[in-house]
């Protein structure tokens, strides 16, 4: 009796011995799952193997490992917002592609803070526009998609000319960006003068945009404003195509665009040239731009991947000035004659170029880095000055995560950094008619700026996800003169920031597999760019501080009614101090000064319902949306010499913004898009005693696609901008002096265009 115990315990124990053995010999299976469009991995990808209980879930990188039982095995592989796919076993590794559903779900795998997670397990508020409603609009320019997010606001002061504003954030920026960071393909995108002209980039070859609202120091370092994620379109997978496009329309439009691509499975590639010309809405605000971009990405094994981009810009636009209340009533389609007297303009040639490389180690670590390089020219007679600058920038970003389990709590911790040095040589001549007079001074700018950031994401119990992360940002920057005609300010100048730390904690809770709620306390720093410091008087503010803010937020987001009802809601309460404003002097020159505090409050709503989604029937997708923001932005204490402006409204920030609209899509290949937008009056100085009328524009883009020949895919489409004729200002001059505050926004315009696309697909 005793023996048998004794012999079923050594059998018991060889078997243990032997059971690492026994499942090495079954086997296993290792493998990456990725989105299909987006190239991105995707995590908490379900991976189980058919009629057994085996399973495992992808990590933050979209790699898995799962053991298998033979060569006949198939394996199922899910992930909520995406189809489900059957796969056999084949080899040891697996890279596989997950194909997204055409209906947006708020599972959508987002990249935003870095931990590529579902939106619904995402704490923060962001805007996502995929290629699909980026192809809403014109696709000439990206501010009819971005104005469609609460909270955000593009602006363009003239023909390519443009500003961001993310809650009220940078709409004070002289040109370009600031206060945002800006990323292409997860390089940073930045010009040597701190700011960011987003002109530079033709839309048309961003396939998606998130934007990340309020200070994100704990990744991404600098800026209260938040962040902005742009990806190039991407080759289809297994596909190859080469197309033609061609668009004409209202205001002298021409637009001619040629692409190759190829889609494979270890890398693709996408080649594109465009050419835009444009007479302008108003007078003296002509345009001309050539693009050219090259980028892809390579897989060598799948343990690593290289990506790319370059894009080399050739953009010519005219500048007509701002104009009075009076003259923008009498005829908003005049220039300033100043303006044109000058021949204000600006001729930019740009040469953007970022490499990064991506290595995954082990199921536990992985690396991201990236160099990146920025080379411009610009040659621009203004109406006080005609400037001539050389730009260039160098820098580099990089990030080590690493993925452990402690018990229940899956958690990953991210250490990184991002540096870049910039030089601006700019030379200052007098404008003689559009023609570069006697140099009034010569100057060398040097900034050098960077961060290190730390951030953990822990999968807490009861459904929490938490996140915890900081940043230090550090800039300094450098002026030599080299000459100036006054003779007193020749020599060199520094200015430098004391390092500045910027966290971030916040909190999600699932309430349901299909709603969650979110909250975060954030802080950011968001330092003067160099055209703030060194505005074009030749003065160098030494005095001129940082921006820092608190952001204090909450929201919840998820689906209904069978994930037909879409909603994402969320309030914020953001204190800034040393908020920078802009003042205009007697000869026209901006500069900035800080200006106390300011006190941002907002409430951001978005809705959509989808009606049909059915590929067999007639009307194979109806869908309704909109996207709403209220704002209570004021001065909390700000005095200019002697008159006090606390309480006041916060120029260039309207109190309520609505966006809705309509698409529709048909099997047989027509679709069509309706969008509206009303925009509350806009007050235009810190006095608050100029407003820019509230408005309600419409617009419309209709097409009909059909595939040809199996490879041949023609499209022919067609829209209407401002449908309902409507004078209003789009792009306005803060405390603009001589009263000179509205750019006029172009009047009804049509244009229609048609491409042919020619299609190879491989195995």
């Amino acid at each position: 009796m005793q023996g048998k115990p004794i012999r079923m315990k050594y059998s018991l124990f060889f078997l243990l011995l032997l059971l690492p053995f026994l499942t090495l010999a079954q086997g296993q299976l290792q493998g990456k799952i990725t989105d299909a469009q987006t190239r991105q991995p995707l995590a908490g990808a379900a991976i189980g193997i058919m009629g057994a209980a085996t399973g495992t879930l992808s990590d933050a990188n979209g790699n898995f490992t799962l053991g298998f039982s033979g060569p006949t095995d198939s394996i199922l592989v899910s992930l909520v917002g995406y189809k489900t796919q059957r796969l056999p076993v084949s080899g040891n590794f697996l890279q596989i592609w997950l194909e997204p559903l055409t209906r947006t779900l708020p599972e959508v795998v987002v990249r935003g803070y870095e931990t590529n997670q579902p939106l619904l397990k995402t704490a923060g508020s962001i805007g996502l526009l995929t290629l699909r409603e980026l192809q809403r609009f014109n696709e000439n320019s990206l501010v009819p998609a971005l104005n469609t997010l609460p909270g955000v606001r593009m602006e363009e002061r003239a023909t390519a000319s443009y500003r961001i504003s993310i809650r009220g954030s940078s709409l004070r920026a002289p040109f370009g960006v600031r206060n945002v960071k800006i990323y292409l393909n997860d390089i940073p995108l930045v010009e040597a003068n701190g700011t960011l002209p987003l002109n530079l980039i033709d839309a048309a070859t961003i396939g998606r945009v998130e934007v990340l609202k309020g200070p994100a120091g704990s990744v991404y370092g600098a800026g209260t404003g938040g962040t902005i994620l742009l990806e190039t379109v991407k080759p289809e997978l297994n596909e190859s195509s080469v197309s033609l496009q061609g668009m004409a329309g209202s205001l002298g439009l021409q637009k001619y665009v040629v692409t190759a691509s190829a889609g494979m499975e270890k890398g693709g590639l996408l080649v594109r040239y465009d050419k835009q010309i444009l007479d302008g809405y108003r007078e003296q605000s002509a345009m001309n731009r050539e693009v050219v971009l090259l980028s892809g990405n390579l897989r060598p094994t799948e343990k690593q991947t290289f990506s790319f981009h370059t894009y080399y810009s050739k953009l010519y636009y005219e500048l007509p000035g701002a104009l009075t209340n009076e003259q923008f009533n009498e005829n908003p389609r005049q220039a300033r004659e100043l303006n044109k007297d000058q021949h204000a303009s600006i001729n930019l040639n740009g040469l953007n170029i970022g490499l990064s490389h991506q290595y995954t180690f082990n199921q536990n670590w992985s690396n991201s880095t990236s160099v990146f390089g920025v080379f411009s020219f610009l040659d621009h007679p203004f109406t006080t000055d005609y400037e001539r600058n050389t730009n260039q920038a160098f820098g580099g970003r990089t990030k080590t995560t690493y993925q452990t389990s402690f018990g229940s709590i899956n958690t990953r911790f991210s250490l990184g950094g991002e540096a870049q040095r910039s030089f601006v040589n700019s030379r200052h001549y007098q404008n003689q008619k559009g023609a570069a007079g006697n140099l009034n001074f010569d100057d060398e700018v040097t900034a050098q700026q960077g961060f290190v950031f730390a951030q953990t994401d822990a999968d807490l119990p009861w459904e929490f996800t938490a996140t915890l992360g900081g940043s230090v940002s550090a800039l300094q920057y450098e002026l030599n003169r080299l000459s100036d005609v006054t003779q007193t300010n020749i020599g060199k100048q520094e200015r430098s920031f004391e390092p500045q730390f910027s966290p971030r904690i916040a909190l999600v809770k699932l309430l349901s597999e299909k709603v969650a709620m979110h909250g975060s306390i954030s802080s950011g720093f968001s330092p003067p760019t160099e055209a703030e410091i060194r505005p074009s008087d030749g003065s160098f503010n030494t005095r001129l501080q940082p921006e820092r803010g608190t952001n204090y937020e909450l929201g919840f987001r998820g689906s209904a009614l069978k994930d037909k009802l879409v909603f994402d809601v969320a309030g914020f309460w953001f204190l800034l101090q040393e908020t920078i404003v802009s003042r205009t002097t007697g000869n026209g020159t901006v500069v900035f000064q800080n200006a106390g505090a300011t006190k941002q409050q907002g409430l951001e709503t978005s809705l959509s319902y989808e009606i049909l989604n059915d590929k067999n029937r007639a009307v194979s997708g109806l869908k309704i949306w909109s996207n709403a923001a209220l704002n209570h932005f004021r001065f909390q204490n700000y005095k200019q010499n002697d008159t006090d402006y606390s309480d006041n409204k916060l120029a260039g920030t309207p109190a309520q913004t609505v966006t809705a609209g309509l698409d529709l899509e048909t099997r047989a290949g027509f679709y069509l898009h309706i969008t509206t937008n009303f925009t509350s009056e806009i007050p235009l100085n810190d006095a608050n005693t100029v407003y820019a009328d509230s408005y309600f524009v419409a617009g419309a883009r209709t097409g009909f696609r059909k595939t040809i020949f199996q490879q041949l895919q023609a499209e022919i489409y067609g829209g209407v901008e401002n449908a309902t004729d409507k004078k209003y200002s789009l792009g306005n001059d803060l405390n603009g002096f001589g009263n000179r505050y509205f750019n006029a926004a172009p009047g009804r315009n049509f244009y229609g265009g048609l491409q042919l696309q020619w299609v190879f697909k491989s195995n």
